[in-house]
């Protein structure tokens, strides 16, 4: 028996020693996944990271917006909304058919002095903190928009802003709709 321990005890020993030489060992060496912690990669990570959030910052600002816009939509479309638009259109449409009547009326003798019509050769009015003056004139050397001698009326219009806009409208000017061309 001691011959079989032998054996088995040299046997056992040669195949340590056949293994042996085949096992190599190495350093352990630990090593972060995450670029912050290992530094491999760290501007490519930040990069990313700041991306995704400006785009989370960029949807939720759009998001925002498209609901101050829907709200100012809706808003604008409610049944009031429409009806004062409405209102003020047809006041303004009245208004400006009243001025322009105004504006080129053309009395009679014999209807001022019966005291049925009266012309206005000059006004003023406030609309909206612009003011707007006219006046019916004859086209002189200082207009430059006119032909001179010809019947004129001149609006100026001075905005809140204190900017200053003048119009010359000529009467009885052109051929519009006359046929003879």
């Amino acid at each position: 028996m001691s011959n079989i321990k032998i054996s088995l005890v040299f046997i056992s020993s040669i195949l340590l020693l056949g293994i042996s030489g085949k096992l190599l060992g190495d350093e352990l060496v630990h090593e972060f996944k995450n670029p912050s912690f290992s530094g491999i990669g760290t501007s490519a990570h930040y990069l990313t990271v700041e991306n995704q959030e400006k785009s989370r910052r960029d949807a939720i600002q759009d998001d925002i917006e498209a609901a101050i816009k829907q709200a100012e939509r809706d808003a604008e479309n409610t049944t009031l909304a429409k009806f004062i638009r409405n209102l003020e259109s047809r006041i303004y449409a009245q208004l400006s058919k009243q001025l322009v009547e105004q504006l080129f009326q053309t009395c009679t003798t014999e209807a001022i002095a019966a005291g049925t019509c009266s012309e206005t050769t000059f006004g003023s009015f406030v609309l909206e903190d612009n003011t707007i003056t006219y006046q019916k004139t004859q086209c002189d050397a200082s207009l430059y928009a006119c032909t001179q001698g010809e019947d004129v009326i001149i609006m100026t219009i001075i905005g809140s802003d204190g900017t200053e806009t003048t119009i010359v409208i000529p009467i009885g000017a052109g051929t519009a709709g006359s046929g003879d061309g």
